[in-house]
């Protein structure tokens, strides 16, 4: 708005002038008038003529020092011109919240957090914002990592070995700890902005850089090991299904067809990782353009999956299994099911006899259990209306040999036991216990984290991560204990358990029950093991890349580098080296339960650290997902930790002496980050180890709460003046934190001894009455300024150190023969800003409720007129966790100047709490520079003569009279101070010197007014129609005046009805000549509240938009 127009204050052409400008109080060569009607009362008005000439020396204000250099920089307004001592080092909330558009421009900043170069941000460039929601952000890829390679190629085998009742059961296990675990998840995700790293970045910055490096590098471990699995599955699919004659190794002996298998495996999977780790070298945006045809490939086969199963109620497919009385035979080197079999009326063997017997011929030698017993053919998959349900219920599990059989089947036993192991039938393995399935299916359930690890790509990431992750959990979830149940009702039992379809020519089992073609599923599984392998070996080195970065593991930073794009090579290559060792292990069986544990380790330290921020109840800890609890959490840690010891105990002892190895190498080398981990808010309670810590670091802005002074008054007898002052504690502090009670008695500690005592006693039971937990301090000084000075100084031990002081409004200050109490006031005040400790002062003290009042409806109002660190909004959060203020509602106001866009204010200030993860409502007020008033005149009038009266009386007591001396200011003209019945004006006195000849008085020295005023004379002045007084009031004092006025009147018409109301505190003359009048505009600034807490910051920021 231009300045010359009238609504912005200045003078039109031809107008009168309306508002008052800040030209007023800089020189000017032309007279400046500035009129204003004040209320509705026609009979009192006033009118100033201000008149300044060039080369008039800079008013010397006795409540700021300005210099040139401060000039230029310093506030030209009057609405806010209390605060302008703040604005060198707090920002006015409508500058900070300019910077809103993008969170993480905030003054606390990204560096806090990250704590990146200078030299690395210069070069930073302004990305494309986040576009991906909910769907394709995080349910699509959750639901790609989680379903994969076990499904296809074990699960089938699992509920023929299991049986589907204890089958249930794993994926019953499985499914609940990692939705325990999303869940855990997703409160630290929605707590705040969880930026580009995942579960890393979330584990280490609420565990700290010892259990985050720890923890990350089992993850990257984990991350590895899938690479590993996926590739050998791949490799499974191709050797098994597809080609089998691509086979190098070939068995001649049936014996030693596992070793060839294997050998097959770790030639081909190290063909394969090269050729994957090559792909992901030089083109990693293939890998993710590709991402969705292999998806398409899973929902592809899954579908066909389903639709097998419902075509099997019609027309179940023919895959018939061949029996020799109760044993499954291999279907690979035979066509028909039959001993002999009838051509040209003459009885021929086939080949199936050629495989137990020694020759051709019927009279040849063949196995006594061949000879013994029948062969028949079962259907493999009777459809879903057979009632072969009943036969899968129970578990098969077998030592390793162990031949797969029908019980059901008649079958006579004969020939060498031994001997079965040389003959073409279908035999475990390995061998089949529940807790080795357990650790086989766990990698199944993996992948949770998928999402959470795309959260800086995502639109909202606090909405979209709980929301996609727990759904897709949950599809996933039913997918699988509907395969449980469908392949257990609709596939027979032995080809169930047999682990290759070698029974079914070597057919992929699950591929028997899809519709149209078994290859849907074979092509399928295939693309989906290669997509799983590569986005592993994609994932796994930015992971590796981004512990290397933080630092806190100083043998891996040379992993941190990479090529000129940032792609880390170095990290690719040990990716691929770890990578190279599960694919030399071979057995996908193996393999699994290895990264299962280091998966189990990481789920297990995402629940213990939602856990211990849920009990701390650090400040900080707000999450917008609010459908957790800590005994959640716990139960998730316990299931992790049972899981691990359930697949395989010797695996876990060994990775969690990995995990403990690299915490103890942390913790010594590296470590030196500080992230405000929830390990360090638990050792605000330790006793010496935890103090000599704290002292290393000042507690990190995510555990930062008040820790509380309370300066308490006592009276005559050594009682508590204000106990309310003790309730409010009680609710601020909820029993968490460091509250000290401190309290001065004036004189030497050897004559007051006993007074201490019974002080120090009676405010031990005034705190046990009022539930306030924590320590007493009473100091004995010869002065109590001196006392409370050492209070502040030296309360606390160590790093449990107070950060704020709460003490009372002086509120007789104004009827105290002694100044010293106010003196003494604002000297606490300066204090607690040089000590860097905020400040809480509670007016109407008494007033507040007690822990026994529980408060209706209402709000809890807070004015935010100038930045301070937060203070403002951490209060009232902490106290709606009390019980008497649970109820009340938070608005919030601050205030918008004339050139502030109030609009774009508030939407600022709503994402900005959207951020904090804060509920309030959010007002934002206009004050525009408008005149000022003449009641602010009359108000700072009265104060002066109040100031210089206060003088007079400390120079003599006994003087009747009081002379009051008006200092003018060198070439000025007077003011002439009329009250008139119906008109007020300020009248220019031509009669008076001329200007010349007011410069030359200037020039001789100061005018001044002499008055002599009685009590009598100026109570008839006051109560008269006329009166003039020549008299120039300091402008300073005018302007803070107006500030005090002006927004007295903005907070009592919104907030008067409010249970509460939190204020900035303006700060404290630097020239201690204006304390008293320092006093007066507080008192102004307060006039008309109930209860008021002014609040005024420690020169840190106290909340953080940051998880």
């Amino acid at each position: 708005m231009p300045r010359d127009s009238p609504r912005a204050g200045g003078c039109g052409k031809g107008e009168g002038c309306l508002g008052y400008s800040a030209e007023a109080a800089a020189p000017a060569t032309r007279t400046q008038i500035r009129r204003r009607r004040y209320g509705a009362d026609p009979f009192f008005s006033v009118i100033f003529f201000v008149s300044t000439g060039d080369g008039v020396p800079k008013e010397n204000s006795p409540f700021i020092n300005n210099t040139d250099n401060d000039k230029a920089n310093s506030y030209d307004g009057t609405n806010m011109a209390l605060f302008e001592e703040e604005m060198d080092s707090n920002p006015m909330v409508s500058s900070l919240l300019n910077k809103l558009a993008n969170y993480t421009n905030l003054t606390q900043g990204a560096q806090e957090h990250e704590e990146a170069d200078d030299d690395e941000g210069t070069k930073k460039k302004t990305v494309k914002s986040p576009q991906m929601g909910t769907f394709m952000g995080v349910y699509l890829p959750c639901l790609q990592n989680i379903l994969g390679v076990i499904l296809f190629l074990r699960l089938t085998w699992i509920v023929g070995t299991a049986g589907i009742l204890e089958s249930l059961a794993i994926v019953g296990l499985c499914c609940s700890c990692t939705m325990l675990t999303a869940i855990s998840m997703s409160a630290i995700a929605t707590n705040g902005v969880v930026p580009a790293g995942g579960s890393y970045y979330m584990i280490s910055r609420s565990l700290g850089p010892e259990f985050g490096g720890a923890v990350g590098l089992c993850f990257y471990l984990g991350t590895t090991f899938a690479g590993s699995m996926y590739i050998l599955g791949t490799i499974e699919i191709l050797l098994t299904y597809i080609v089998p004659k691509a086979a190098i190794f070939v068995a001649e002996r049936k014996e030693d067809e596992v070793d060839a298998l294997l050998n097959n495996m770790r030639v081909y999977g190290t063909c394969c990782l090269a050729l994957m780790a090559i792909v992901v070298f030089v083109g990693v945006k293939y890998v993710n353009k590709l991402a969705l045809v292999f998806l398409a490939c899973v929902i592809l086969s899954i579908l066909a999956i389903y639709a097998g199963v419902i075509k099997t109620i019609f027309e179940p497919p023919d895959f018939p299994v061949c029996m020799l009385g109760n044993r499954t035979l291999q279907n690979h080197n035979f066509d028909k099911c039959l001993k002999t079999e009838i051509k040209d009326n003459i009885t021929v063997t086939t080949q199936l006899w050629n495989l137990f017997c020694e020759g051709p011929e019927l009279n040849a030698t063949c196995n006594e259990y061949f000879d013994n017993n029948n062969v028949t053919e079962v259907q493999g998959i009777p459809g879903l209306t057979s009632g072969v349900i009943s036969e899968n219920m129970w578990p098969e599990y077998g030592p390793l040999g162990m031949l797969v059989e029908n019980k059901k089947l008649a079958s006579v036993p004969g020939g060498d036991p031994k001997q079965d192991i040389y003959m073409p039938y279908v035999v475990n393995d390995i061998t089949t216990f529940f807790t080795l399935l357990v650790g086989i299916y766990f990698p199944s359930v993996t992948g949770i984290m998928a999402g959470s690890n795309r959260s800086g790509d995502l639109r909202d990431a606090q909405k979209s991560i709980p929301i996609g992750t727990i759904l897709a959990i949950a599809t996933t979830s039913f997918i699988y204990i509907s395969c449980v149940v469908l392949f257990g009702a609709c596939i027979e039992g032995v080809l169930l358990r047999d682990k290759f379809g070698d029974s079914v020519k070597g057919n992929l089992v699950i591929g028997t029950l899809s519709w149209p073609s078994p290859w849907v599923i074979v092509i399928g599984s295939f693309f989906s093991c290669c997509g799983a392998g590569l986005q592993s070996l994609t994932g796994a080195p930015r992971l590796l890349q981004a512990i290397a970065r933080d630092g806190i593991v100083p043998f891996l930073q040379v992993f941190g580098h990479g090529k000129a794009n940032g792609e880390p090579t170095w990290a690719l290559l040990l990716t691929a080296g770890i990578c190279e060792i599960g694919i030399l292990i071979a057995s996908l069986d193996a393999v699994a339960p290895i990264l299962s544990m280091f998966f189990l380790m990481c789920y297990l330290f995402v629940n213990l650290a939602c856990a211990v921020q849920t009990l701390l109840r650090t400040p900080n800890w707000r999450p917008r997902f609010k459908y957790y609890h800590w005994a959640l959490s716990f139960l998730g840690m316990s299931l992790c930790l049972a899981l691990m010891f359930i697949s395989s105990w010797y695996y876990a002892i060994v990775a969690m002496a990995i995990a403990g190895c690299i915490y103890k190498y942390i913790e010594y080398r590296g470590a030196e980050k500080e992230w405000g981990d929830g390990i360090r808010g638990l050792s605000l309670n330790a006793a010496r180890y935890a103090l000599i810590r704290l002292e290393d670091a000042p507690p990190h802005t995510k555990n930062w709460r008040p820790q509380l002074l309370v300066l308490l008054n006592l009276d005559s007898d050594q009682g508590v003046k204000h106990p309310r002052l003790l309730s409010f504690t009680t609710q601020l502090k909820a029993g968490k934190g460091l509250t000290i009670v401190g309290n001065v008695l004036e004189g030497t500690y050897l004559t007051k001894d006993t007074e201490s005592k019974k002080a120090e006693q009676n405010i031990k039971a005034c705190m046990s009455a009022e539930r306030t937990k924590g320590f007493c301090h009473v100091v004995v000084s010869s002065n109590l300024r001196d006392g409370v000075s050492h209070l502040i100084q030296s309360a606390g031990l160590g790093g449990m150190k107070h950060n704020t002081v709460l003490m009372a409004w002086p509120g007789t200050w104004k009827q105290s023969n002694d100044p010293q109490s106010w003196k003494s006031f604002i000297e606490t005040v300066r204090e607690t800003t040089s000590a860097h400790q905020a400040l809480l002062v509670a007016k109407n003290v008494d007033s507040f409720p007690t822990n026994q009042d529980r408060l209706g409806e209402g709000t809890i109002d807070v004015w935010w007129v100038v930045h301070d660190g937060g203070m403002l909004m951490l209060l009232p959060f902490l106290l709606r966790q009390h019980k008497v203020w649970r109820k009340c509602k938070m608005r919030i106001f601050t205030v918008a100047q004339m050139d502030d866009n109030s609009i774009q204010m508030k939407k600022d200030l709503q994402m900005f709490l959207y951020h904090l993860r804060l509920d309030a409502e959010v007002e934002v007020v206009e004050m525009h520079d408008n005149d000022i008033s003449a009641f602010t005149y009359e108000k700072t009038l009265v104060m002066e003569q109040r100031s210089q009266m206060l003088k007079q009386m400390q120079l003599s007591r006994t003087e009747r009279e009081r002379e009051v001396i008006y200092k003018s200011f060198p070439k000025a003209q007077p003011f002439t101070y009329v009250c008139t019945d119906s008109v007020a004006q300020l009248i220019h006195d031509r009669n008076t010197a001329s200007h010349t000849t007011i410069n030359d008085k200037a020039d001789a020295g100061p005018e001044r007014v002499h008055m002599t005023w009685t009590k009598d004379k100026f109570s008839w002045c006051q109560n008269s129609r006329w009166c003039s007084l020549h008299y120039i009031l300091n402008q300073s004092n005018v302007r803070r005046m107006h500030t005090a006025v002006k927004l007295n009147e903005v907070v009592v018409n919104k907030s008067q009805g409010a249970h509460l109301v939190l204020l900035n505190m303006p700060g404290p003359p630097k020239n201690r000549g204006g304390d008293e009048n320092y006093m007066e505009f507080l008192e102004v600034l307060l006039e008309g509240l109930n209860r008021v807490l002014l609040v005024r910051g420690g020169g840190r920021e106290v909340i953080t938009i940051y998880s």
